[in-house]
């Protein structure tokens, strides 16, 4: 009966991923469904606190969206990559990386994609080199954020661990960085330069093309409120930052227990919430960040894709490991034992299913706690989530092909051999290798 669930649970991920939305979500309903009432397997549940954080930081997030603040970062990544056009190969996934990894959401990076495109196209550089390599960049910016959905999913998964943001950040950054940096290096002399390209050459004969306008210029008061909630923004992930570094200044309090007065201290997950939620309010009460336009913009309409395709597979995964976990746990610790790397093979796989590493995560990290892998392990095997490239149908991917009018970028014949593949198994193979030798070195 395994293979039966087992098979029904893999057919409602790829029916979702197809589907694309909040299809995944829904289709972790339907499984969902006959899991409990068809197979009569415990109902599991939602990793109702990792939802709850990701709503909160989307709340700050959107709210900052809606005065410009995402449109102000946008601005400053664009002067940057304007100022080194004939480095744009380095800088331009590093200016990438650093603008997810403080905002937590690949989103921006839409309207970084065509800049890249014309810098590096009007520099004579080949733009398949800094394009693949700043999309890949991006979902190492992402897992190495303290407030993106995947970070904080696996902060809140491992909670019952005592897992501090400190120990992911001090694995994860470094070693996603050094990544990108080999990436970038890799791709920087990959195909013939565009004075040399054919393609290129005929497209140029024919002037196909055009010049591409950068992000909306902001000015006066509206340049003022995005650049202050900007600021504010950061100060609030600044504090979570420190209070992750230094777990003892998060506040105590006292609670009654069994007829007892305890001592208790507010737990990390409880203080990102806190923390971004009074966020979202102070940039709505100082620079007069509309309600309506904070749920009304992109972000607020992504990351609420992305809570409902987390609640539906996880609670799905949940179900169908709940009701297996005696034959899963034995069968897969035989399989792993003394080899506990081969979890990042199964992290890479279901993210490549998932599109998601929030959803990867929420779903597979219980896993490895129930099989006894060293916390320590589990973090440093998190860059593995990364395969979401790996098929060339993600969102950022298509977008990076379609902005590329050089012709440069492409999908492939066959599918696989695509732009982004080479430098995606370089970074994330990169990533993990590097933060498993600093987790030997610290651990």
């Amino acid at each position: 009966m395994i293979w039966v669930e087992l098979l029904l649970l893999l057919t409602c991920i790829l029916i979702g991923s197809r589907l694309g939305g909040i299809g995944m979500g829904t289709m972790g309903g339907l499984g969902l469904f006959i899991f409990t009432f068809v197979f009569h397997l415990p109902p599991g549940g939602p990793p109702v606190t990792v939802l709850f954080m990701i709503l909160a930081v989307i709340t700050a997030l959107s709210s900052m969206e809606a005065v410009g603040g995402l449109t102000y970062l946008v601005n400053i990544a664009e002067k940057v990559m304007r100022k080194n056009p004939k480095s744009i190969t380095f800088v331009a996934p590093f200016v990438t990386y650093a603008l997810i990894f403080m905002s937590g959401t690949q989103h921006v990076i839409y309207a970084l994609l065509p800049v890249i495109a014309e810098i590096s196209r009007k520099s004579g550089i080949r733009p398949e080199r800094p394009l693949s390599i700043s999309v890949i960049a991006a979902t190492a910016g992402l897992i190495a954020s303290p407030i993106s959905a995947a970070t904080v999913a696996l902060v809140g998964t491992l909670a019952g661990r005592q897992v501090e943001l400190s120990d992911v950040m001090v694995i994860i950054i470094p070693s996603t960085l050094l990544a990108v940096l080999i990436g970038a290096f890799v791709v920087s002399k990959r195909g013939v330069d565009l004075k040399d390209d054919p393609t290129y050459q005929k497209l140029l004969s024919e002037e196909k093309f055009k010049d591409i306008e950068g992000a909306e210029v902001l000015s006066g008061q509206a340049l003022k409120q995005a650049r202050g909630s900007t600021f504010t923004f950061f100060a609030g992930v600044l504090f979570v930052v420190i209070i992750g570094l230094f777990p003892q200044l998060r506040p105590e309090y006292q609670e009654v227990v069994n007829g007892e007065l305890v001592t208790k201290q507010v737990a990390m997950a409880e203080a990102i919430m806190i923390i971004m939620l009074a966020i979202a309010a102070v940039i709505m009460l100082a620079f007069k960040a509309k309600p309506q336009q904070a749920v009304t913009g992109s972000i607020m309409r992504s990351g609420i894709v992305a809570v409902l395709s987390i609640l539906g597979i996880s609670w799905l995964g949940s179900s169908f490991f709940e009701g297996n976990e005696t034959v899963i746990v034995s069968e897969i610790s035989q399989l792993i034992e003394g080899q506990e790397w081969l979890f990042a093979l199964g992290l890479f796989a279901l993210s490549v299913l998932l599109f998601s590493q929030a959803a990867t995560v929420v779903t597979l990290v219980p896993v490895a706690v129930a099989l006894g892998i060293p916390t320590p392990l589990i973090i440093a095997l998190y860059p593995a989530v990364n395969g979401i490239f790996f098929l060339p149908t993600y969102g950022t991917i298509l977008a990076a092909v379609s902005f590329d009018q050089t012709k440069t970028t492409h999908i492939g014949k066959y599918l696989l051999n695509h732009s982004f593949m080479l430098p995606g198994l370089v970074v994330t193979i990169s990533a993990t290798a590097i933060a498993l030798l600093i987790n030997q070195i610290l651990n």
